[in-house]
């Protein structure tokens, strides 16, 4: 019953791991610019998930206190996109 239960909470990393993972498979094989701000918005997606659920449910997503994880994933976000943007092909 714990095992489902801590399993269960994993949903979170689970959806930005899959969001970012596709952002890898358009920037390997589509466009570079389009690859990195999907990968941009999964960080951004963990950051907002941080954010909406609880401690228990954010599941690993809950590295330090919440305010730490909120600020660190979405400025991560932030930086990685407008580096995307502004890189010249």
């Amino acid at each position: 019953m714990a095992g489902e239960t801590q399993r269960r909470s994993q949903w979170p990393l689970a959806l930005s791991l899959l969001v970012a993972l596709a952002g890898v498979v358009v920037l390997w094989f589509y466009d570079w610019r389009n690859g990195v701000l999907i990968f941009a918005g999964a960080v951004g997606l963990a950051g907002l998930l941080r954010a909406l659920l609880s401690d228990a449910a954010a599941g690993l997503l809950h590295v330090r206190s919440r305010m730490f994880d909120i600020a660190f994933l979405l400025l991560t976000a932030t930086a990685i996109a407008t580096l995307g943007l502004i890189v010249p092909n």
